[in-house]
Parts: C-alpha cells; sequence; structure tokens
C-alpha cells in the first residue's frame, strides 16, 4: 500500500500554507511524518491510502504494523484459452505481490468445461484469478489486473459495452467479487507477447496439465 502525506505550513507573517507528497511506501510515509512533526511548524498532518481512506500518524503506525503481513502491491495476469472442438476451456494465472518484506509470485490454472467461447473463457480467467487472490485473504489494497483482453478490460472501465447476456452475466459476477474484496482495481490492456505466462498456463490447463505453484522471489 502508497500513502500521500498532507499538512499545512505555517510560514512566518504569512498564512498557513498546503502541502502534499507524492505516493510513497508504508515506511517512507512513517518516517516523513516523524521528520515533520518534530519541525513544530506544521498542523493538520494526515496520511491518504490509494483507497481514499485518511489517517493519522499514530493511526498508520498501528496499521503498518497490522498490515505488514498481509499481501500487497498487487499485480494480476490473467489469459484463458478454448478449444472448439471439446468446449473446454483453459484459465491461467500469475500473480506477483509482497508479503513483508519479501515478493512471491503464484503460477496457477484450471481446466472447465462449462463454456461457450474464447471469449467467455477470458472472462473466466480473471473471475479464477480473483478467487486465487480471495484464498489469499486479499482485503481493501490497490489491485492492477493486466490482460490482452482489450473487450473486458474495457468494459470493466466502464469505457465499452457489452451486448452479450453471457459475458454481462460474467461481468457481474467479476463486479460483485471485486466489490465484496474492497479492492480498488486497475485495469491495464497489454500486448499478447507480454502475457505469455499466463497463455502458457491456460494451454497447459487445456493440455491436462494442473498447476500451483508459489515462489520466493529473489
Amino acid at each position: 500500500m502508497k500513502y500521500k502525506l498532507e499538512w499545512k505550513y505555517k510560514i512566518k507573517g504569512s498564512e498557513k500554507v498546503q502541502v502534499s507528497t507524492e505516493w510513497v511506501s508504508g515506511e517512507v510515509a512513517l518516517q516523513m511524518g516523524e521528520e515533520l512533526e518534530k519541525q513544530g511548524n506544521i498542523t493538520e498532518l494526515f496520511f491518504y491510502d490509494e483507497i481514499g481512506t485518511s489517517w493519522i500518524l499514530k493511526e498508520l503506525k498501528k496499521l503498518v504494523v497490522e498490515i505488514e503481513e498481509d499481501p500487497h502491491e498487487m499485480i494480476v495476469y490473467f489469459d484463458g484459452g478454448f478449444q472448439k472442438e471439446t468446449n473446454k476451456a483453459g484459465l491461467g494465472a500469475v500473480v506477483f505481490f509482497k508479503q513483508g518484506k519479501k515478493k512471491y509470485r503464484i503460477r496457477a490454472n484450471e481446466s472447465f468445461d462449462e463454456l461457450e467461447s474464447n471469449n467467455e473463457a477470458e472472462y473466466a480467467a480473471l473471475y479464477y484469478a480473483l478467487n486465487i487472490i480471495e484464498d489469499l485473504g486479499v482485503q481493501h489494497i490497490p489491485c492492477e489486473f493486466k490482460g490482452d483482453s482489450q473487450g473486458i478490460l474495457k468494459q470493466l472501465e466502464g469505457e465499452w459495452p457489452c451486448y452479450e447476456d453471457v459475458l454481462n452475466r460474467w461481468l457481474d459476477r467479476i463486479e460483485e467479487k471485486i466489490k465484496a474484496l474492497g479492492i480498488k482495481p486497475k485495469f491495464t490492456v497489454i500486448p499478447r507477447k507480454d502475457n505469455k505466462e499466463a497463455d502458457k498456463l491456460a494451454t497447459q490447463a487445456l493440455e491436462g496439465k494442473e498447476i500451483f505453484a508459489k515462489t520466493l522471489i529473489l
């Protein structure tokens, strides 16, 4: 989680000036806050997280300790594959996140037998990825979703309409899950070449190769 600091600075012989920072890590935010409070000429120091919640210094100190071991800085890649001959879909997801000061990667896939098209497989793959991060206990953090399916990501951003009932039902499920988790999503369309790992996992699922691996990234 990243934070933005805002405070009012008292200039001698003048009115107070509103000051704010760029987004910084929790550790840096705490250090800056402690140093600012020592100066004695600032007031109304607040910390804002990426969800929009505000904190005072004492509250932020407690919060950072509490969430230190929770997953954060999460990036999710997803992709879906489909075989017309068998109506079988393969779902692939790659999840990067930090826990404490360590960084992890989860590679996972799953096969699905009740879909009708490659487009539907893309929606199912994103929903599958959401289930993975739910199992990690993720709540109320920003999360970036990256995929090469422009349609689903633009629809989730509200920029494109969806006219197919089947896909609209998937959109409803995805949006309900995001709301239930309380996460702040960011949707990023990437070239197919940058989504090779999730694509490979989806293909392996179609081949009957089930994978779920959590790896510490050094």
